[in-house]
This record gives structure tokens, C-alpha cells and sequence, in this order.
């Protein structure tokens, strides 16, 4: 009897991992042979919990992601850095300090803190790190500086921006770079009425406009472009006539803009400062010797948020300067390199370390925004069960955003791409895991992409 009933309940399974393998083959297969998707390649890969295959459609193709290669940064930075991993921001002075004044230079430098100044993390805001460096300045008994402040940005390499980005996203507030000293993510927002600027969300440092902007349409259709340390940038493009529109641009220089914000700082708060704001960066562009600081005379260590809370942003929001930072700082920690190229081998090995094809894993960058990342759905569901067994698995999911579907996923666009990758419990209680790209598609492809994905209900 027992055994007659073992053979039924597998029958059972049997017949219904069939039955939805079916269904996902019927909904892959009328949007393959849709007119929309005459020109497109998917894939898609399912699989239970287990790791057992459910589905597959090309599953080992390597398509661009967009944004859920995101998921491999964000794994590799938990296991690897761990998740109480901070990132640390530091000011330091040279010289001595008599009576009050400060004969010699005050110093700040970080390893790259990618949240230092953002208003996301409460008691992280820009006003939290102005206060504490304040503080520390006073407390030191510093009441004047007669030397120059220096924002020393060394901690990474000069490249800010990966190889194989497009030129168009360098201005906009995704295509931010990453600097060793980064301030607000990299980022500012202004409100344009029409082609008329109005204000901006703080001052910019040194920044001279060409404005192409045209005042047509009702969205905004207009492009940023700033170049890493230039102090020019364009808007083109159209907005709207007759109504302010925030449009969002990445900085040219966040050391830069960070000292200019902490010059003031300084003189509004009383302190007498007679010196020059300078950058180590810049005196490399001007042909100078850089300024070391001693790193006996420490006024300030800030600490960043943890790294889980930065995961949890990085996937939640889909922060690219968070993928792009965590690939530099992968790179600085594991190979003592910090560079775009030394950061995405890294990852590649990482991954590979934990058995997937390597051919069938070509990173380009850590966040998705390069079109050269060729990712199959088989790799990222691999990533995504390994994930799933990994300590820090909670700080990991948590970033998943829950989708239009109701199904708890990181998602991926860009121009003619879409692409989904999760987890999902049907009603049933299975457990899936799963992965879902389409390339070169005519639409937005969210729809069409999630009604497939609705078969795992």
C-alpha cells in the first residue's frame, strides 16, 4: 500500500512539473512568434529549489542583462567583503597647531565610501558628515587653517567610468562614475522650466553650461553630458513648455565639489582659512607632485553604512555607482588593483569558483549599464541558488524589489533589452528560481516578460 502510494504522489509531480514546463513553453513560444520579437533572442531558465531544471529556452545563451548582472556584483561583495564591511572616510592634518592656528594642511581622503553624502542612510546625510567633521575640526582646537585643505582622491585609479559605457549615459545620474573621494552619489539634480534653469539641488563646482535644450513635447526627453574632470557640460534634447521638470546629471568632479562644500563649511562655522582647496587629482592634471598627508595627526574616521544596507540600495534602486564602486573596491582588496578590468576579473573568478561556465559569464562591469555584459539566464540562476545557501542569503534578498506582477525580482533595462531574475513560491508552495532576458526587442518587453513569468503563480 505504502509503495503504491509513493509511486502515485511521484506520478503526481511528475505530471505537474510537466504541466507547467508545458505552459512555460506555450507562453515562451507566442512571444517568440510574435512580429514584435522577429529580430529578438531570449533566455530563459527555471529551475526548483533543489537546482533541478523546470524549463528552459536557450538557457545557455549569453544575452545582455541591464540591470541584473547586478545580482553577481552583489553576492560576490557580501561573501567576499562580508556584510558589516564599511567603507571609511578620513581627515587628517599636517603641520602643528599653536594658539588656534594650524600651520599646515588639513586633509581629507576615503577608499572610495560610495555613500558618503547621500540621503539615503539616516544619520549618513550630507548635514550628519558636515557636523562630525566640524566637530572634529573644533575639537582639535583648530580655530585656523593657514595652510590649503586637500581632498586627496588616490585611493583608486584616474578611470571613473568603465570601458564599453555609451557616451549618452555619462552625464545622467545612472551613468555616474567612481571616484576615491565620491560625494552625494556623484549626482545632482536641476530644475529646468522649459530651456530656463531655475535652480539646482546645491551650487556645482565650477561647471560652465551649453544649453541645446529645445521646449517641445510633454516628457522629458532631454540628455546630460558631463566628462570626467571637465567643467563643461551640455543638455539637449527637449522639455517640456510652460512646467519645471528636475532633470538628474552625474558631477564631473565629486572631490572637487566636496571641497568646495567643505571651504565653506569651514568659514561659515568661523574658522579662518587662507589657503588654497586643492585636489590631488588635479595637481596630477597640472603636471604637480601630489600632497601626502601623515596619517599619525587623524582628526576624523567616518564610517559608512554596512555593506548589507549598500546591497540592499544597490539592488533595490539600482544604483550603477554602487556595482561600479563595489567592483573597484573588489579589485583594490583581492588583487591589489584597483581598476575596472582588475575588478571584473575578479568577479569572473569568483563565479567561476563556484561552478559556473565561464563562457558563459563575459562581465563587462559590475552593474549592468555596459551593453558588452553577455550573461546567459543559466549562469544567473546558478549565481541566484548559490546565493540562496549563503549566510548573508536575508541581507541579499531583501534588496529585491516586488515588481508591477507581485513577484519579488531584480529587474534589468535598457534600449531593446529587458530582463528579470528571483525567486517565487507558487500557490502551491513550489519554489522556483529563475531567470528571463530578451534582446534586441521591439517594445518595453516588461509585459510581455512578466506574463510568462506569471505561469510560476
Amino acid at each position: 500500500m505504502k509503495k503504491t502510494i509513493s509511486v502515485l504522489i511521484f506520478s503526481t509531480q511528475i505530471i505537474f512539473a510537466q504541466n507547467i514546463s508545458q505552459k512555460l513553453e506555450d507562453a515562451t513560444k507566442s512571444l517568440m512568434n510574435s512580429s514584435t520579437a522577429i529580430s529578438s533572442n531570449l533566455s530563459f531558465y527555471v529551475a526548483d529549489e533543489s537546482g533541478s531544471l523546470v524549463y528552459e529556452f536557450q538557457g545557455n545563451k549569453g544575452l545582455s542583462t541591464a540591470s541584473t548582472q547586478k545580482i553577481f556584483t552583489a553576492a560576490a561583495a557580501l561573501e567576499t567583503l562580508g556584510k558589516n564591511y564599511t567603507y571609511k572616510t578620513t581627515s587628517f592634518y599636517s603641520g602643528t597647531i599653536s594658539n588656534g592656528n594650524l600651520t599646515g594642511n588639513l586633509f581629507i581622503t576615503s577608499n572610495g565610501d560610495p555613500t558618503l553624502g547621500s540621503w539615503r542612510y539616516e544619520g549618513h546625510k550630507p548635514e550628519n558628515f558636515k557636523q562630525k567633521l566640524l566637530d572634529a575640526i573644533k575639537k582639535s582646537g583648530i580655530t585656523k587653517i593657514s595652510g590649503d585643505l586637500i581632498i586627496d582622491d588616490t585611493y583608486f585609479d584616474h578611470q571613473t567610468i568603465p570601458g564599453g559605457w555609451p557616451f549618452d549615459d555619462f552625464g545622467n545620474y545612472y551613468g555616474a562614475g567612481v571616484w576615491g573621494v565620491n560625494w552625494r552619489e556623484n549626482q545632482f539634480d536641476v530644475n529646468i522650466n522649459g530651456t530656463d534653469f531655475k535652480s539646482f539641488s546645491y551650487p556645482l563646482a565650477g561647471i560652465k553650461w551649453l544649453n541645446d535644450l529645445k521646449a517641445a513635447g510633454s516628457s522629458d526627453q532631454s540628455l546630460i553630458f558631463t566628462s570626467p574632470y571637465s567643467d563643461v557640460a551640455l543638455i539637449n534634447g527637449s522639455l517640456p513648455a510652460g512646467k519645471v521638470t528636475t532633470v538628474s546629471g552625474s558631477v564631473p568632479n565629486p572631490p572637487l565639489q566636496l571641497g568646495v562644500e567643505v571651504e565653506k563649511w569651514i568659514k561659515d562655522s568661523g574658522i579662518e582659512f587662507s589657503g588654497k582647496l586643492l585636489t590631488n587629482s588635479q595637481l596630477e592634471i597640472d603636471g604637480k607632485k601630489t600632497l601626502e598627508y601623515p596619517k599619525s595627526n587623524i582628526i576624523l574616521t567616518y564610517e559608512s553604512p554596512t555593506l548589507d544596507k549598500i546591497v540592499y540600495w544597490f539592488l533595490r534602486k539600482s544604483v550603477n555607482m554602487y556595482g561600479e564602486n563595489l567592483i573597484k573596491t573588489l579589485g583594490k582588496e583581492k588583487k591589489g588593483n584597483p581598476s575596472f578590468k582588475s575588478g571584473v576579473a575578479y568577479l569572473k573568478e569568483f563565479w567561476k569558483s563556484k561552478g559556473i561556465n565561464s563562457s558563459m559569464i563575459n562581465f563587462a562591469d559590475g552593474s549592468g549599464l555596459s551593453p558588452q555584459n553577455y550573461v546567459s539566464a543559466k549562469a544567473e540562476v546558478q549565481a541566484l541558488l548559490y546565493a540562496k545557501k549563503q549566510p548573508w542569503f536575508e541581507s541579499y534578498y531583501d534588496g529585491f524589489p516586488t515588481q508591477d506582477n507581485g513577484m519579488k525580482m531584480k529587474s534589468g533595462t535598457m534600449r531593446d533589452t529587458k530582463s528579470y531574475a528571483g525567486y517565487h513560491t507558487s500557490k502551491d508552495g513550489k519554489k522556483y528560481v529563475y531567470a528571463i532576458m530578451i534582446n534586441n526587442y521591439e517594445g518595453s518587453g516588461s509585459t510581455e516578460l512578466q506574463k510568462i513569468l506569471n505561469v510560476l503563480k
